[in-house]
């Protein structure tokens, strides 16, 4: 259940309740593909830097160790020893962008494992299998990611064909709910709106998903190519019809001046790979922007990654030292520049819902929207 706390223009502070614990929102949902964060992060370390959710992929599990060893190992949460929220994706922007000779038809999606090569079908009910199995908090409906550009007929009919999708994926999930030996009961079934950067297919399509009254929905097929502007205007263009009693998701985004730029636009969830990606290769988010630790200017100094930051690593570790482990090519610089930026992405959600409380977001966008994506 969503609770609404706060508005500030279309900039919305809430609560999202599920079967693990409550979640503030504005929230950024930790990304651990195959449960387990790239660079080196524990469940426990999730918890020392803030994360309130976790988020595993359905498509990378069911393959590697396989939806049914991690029922029979008591789900995610207890294969993963984590405690708190976990949602999972559909696996359906995996298959489009990792899988390699895939066919889509009305019941789904035949493809080859990008692993093996071995055949695999998924659709709706397949999905919602696995992500039972899995056992999340929060199951995303199966979807098409459609690529952008696309042909304005072949977009209006994938997301007719989302929709019909939807309305099974909401049965299936039903359906395993209901069994005795379902991994969690409570599950959650969150719907994503399509339509590329068509703004009228965008709108009918929210309308007709919104019509299922879903405990939450997302907006997908973003951050795939189109300007910063073209997602912003989509944001906008969906959002006035997106239920305001349900949380709203923007997947797969972003930058820190994205974040806050889709709060500022009524968006409630986030999740990226960018933080921790981007901190394996060096580049560290900070309160005056991004910098680069393998520069040389870094080679002696004593300052922390971030003055302003009191991360675990901030805390006690130089840049230079930190310089010297990605220099060394030894794995504690992937560890600690990961921990870092993730760090870096929940205190910025923690502050951006402080703003909201305080009723001075206006002022925090205003100060931090452009710096934080600046290079330094």
């Amino acid at each position: 259940m969503y609770t609404l706390k706060k508005q500030e223009g279309h900039a919305r502070r809430g609560e999202f309740e599920t079967p693990h614990g409550t979640v503030q929102t504005p929230v950024f949902m930790n990304v651990g593909t195959a449960a387990a964060i790239k660079g080196a992060l524990s469940a426990a370390d999730l918890k020392t830097i803030g994360c309130q959710i976790e988020l595993s992929n359905t498509y990378h599990l069911h393959l590697r160790p396989g939806d049914e060893i991690v029922k029979t190992m008591g789900g995610l949460h207890k294969f993963m020893t984590w405690d708190r929220p976990i949602l999972t994706d559909s696996g359906g922007f995996q298959i489009f962008s990792l899988a390699s000779l895939r066919k889509i038809s009305e019941e789904g999606v035949k493809f080859n494992s990008h692993i093996d090569g071995r055949h695999i079908f998924m659709g709706p009910e397949e999905s919602m299998r696995i992500q039972s199995n899995l056992g999340s908090d929060i199951a995303m409906a199966f979807d098409e990611c459609i690529k952008i550009p696309s042909p304005r007929d072949y977009v209006q009919k994938s997301c007719d064909r989302t929709y019909r999708w939807l309305a099974r994926c909401k049965a299936a999930l039903n359906e395993y709910n209901s069994m005795d030996d379902a991994v969690n009961p409570g599950q959650m079934l969150f719907g994503i709106n399509q339509g590329t950067t068509f703004a009228d297919i965008r709108i009918e399509h929210m309308k007709k998903i919104a019509e299922l009254d879903l405990p939450g929905y997302a907006i997908g097929g973003l951050a795939v190519g189109e300007t910063h502007q073209e997602m912003y205007d989509t944001i906008e263009a969906v959002e006035e019809y997106m239920p305001k009693d349900k949380p709203r998701y923007l997947m797969g985004v972003g930058t820190p001046g994205n974040i806050i730029e889709g709060v500022y636009r009524g968006v409630d969830f986030f999740d990226c790979v960018m933080p921790a990606r981007n901190g394996r290769h060096g580049h560290l988010f900070t309160w005056n922007g991004i910098i680069n630790i393998k520069n040389e200017k870094y080679l002696t100094d004593t300052k922390p990654i971030d003055p302003e930051c009191d991360c675990p690593v901030c805390r006690r570790y130089s840049r230079a030292y930190v310089r010297h482990l990605f220099k060394a090519n030894e794995m504690l610089a992937m560890r600690f520049a990961v921990m870092h930026n993730l760090y870096f992405y929940n205190k910025l959600m923690e502050n951006i819902r402080e703003s909201l409380d305080e009723g001075c977001f206006g002022e925090f966008r205003g100060k931090y929207s452009k710096l934080l994506d600046t290079r330094i």
